[in-house]
């Protein structure tokens, strides 16, 4: 499979147990129905090929982004991490934080958005709406502006819940959407049908070594995003991949 030969360089982070890749806003992390090869084939493929296993290789997905939604998404390479990165997700100890790139500047340049959100299954889309709302769920984030181009604005977002299309909902709902995001209400979509949304860095205990890691993903290669790069990032980063790797936790 050509695309486990290919993967290989957008690998932020692995070891036995785990694996943090640079998604492509293309990509898909698991099966859908549009029946396009899931990251999840690509890398067990990859794990298959790297390191000569034979049979099923095991990996398991963590948590997942959005397909038009770049940045680092974490694997599970054994059945203990997996089960432990789990909890962490459920008790909010692997911290999030993400690049938005929205056009309108918001009201307050740092806010905390607390707001109810509910699914629509058959429309794919989640809505803000009444906390008394049948299957309304808590949602709640924390934003900033960290930068600003002539005709943009870059954010800086820490998730606290983890819900549907969150985001990309919450900022639309005070009147910014996202970058090419047609479906949460702007005005044209982006040529590679990507929004720019990215998942810039995972804070986290290792689930099996204990030893903290954070893992930061540079964002995809094209004008804007390299724009905020450099005056965000630091001409000293550019476009390497970063993970710091702790010395072993007292927890």
């Amino acid at each position: 499979m050509s695309e486990a030969r290919n993967i290989k360089k957008d690998i932020l982070y692995e070891d036995n147990h785990i694996l943090v890749l640079n998604k492509r806003p293309s990509d898909i992390v698991q099966g859908d129905k549009t029946k396009d090869t899931p990251l999840s084939e690509i890398l067990k493929e990859y794990i298959k090929v790297q390191y000569n296993k034979p049979g099923n290789v095991f990996l398991g997905v963590a948590h997942r982004l959005d397909r038009p939604v770049s940045g680092a998404v974490v694997f599970a390479k054994t059945s203990k991490a997996l089960v432990r990165l789990n909890e962490m997700l459920r008790d909010k100890k692997l911290e999030k934080t993400y690049w938005a790139v929205v056009e309108q500047r918001p009201e307050m340049e740092n806010g905390n958005l607390v707001q109810f959100m509910r699914k629509d299954q058959e429309k794919n889309k989640s809505f803000v709406v009444n906390e008394k709302t049948k299957g309304a769920l808590r949602a709640e984030l924390n934003y900033k502006l960290i930068n600003a181009s002539d005709n943009f604005n870059l954010l800086e977002i820490k998730l606290i819940t983890g819900r549907h299309h969150q985001i990309r909902a919450q900022l639309a709902k005070i009147g910014c959407p996202i970058k090419g995001d047609l479906k949460y209400g702007y005005k044209r979509s982006n040529s590679n049908a990507s929004i720019h949304l990215h998942s810039r860095m995972l804070e986290f205990i290792h689930p099996v070594k204990k030893t903290p890691i954070k893992i930061i993903a540079p964002p995809p290669d094209e004008p804007l995003w390299n724009h905020f790069l450099a005056n965000v990032g630091g001409k000293t980063e550019n476009r390497s991949q970063k993970t710091e790797v702790g010395r072993k936790s007292r927890q």
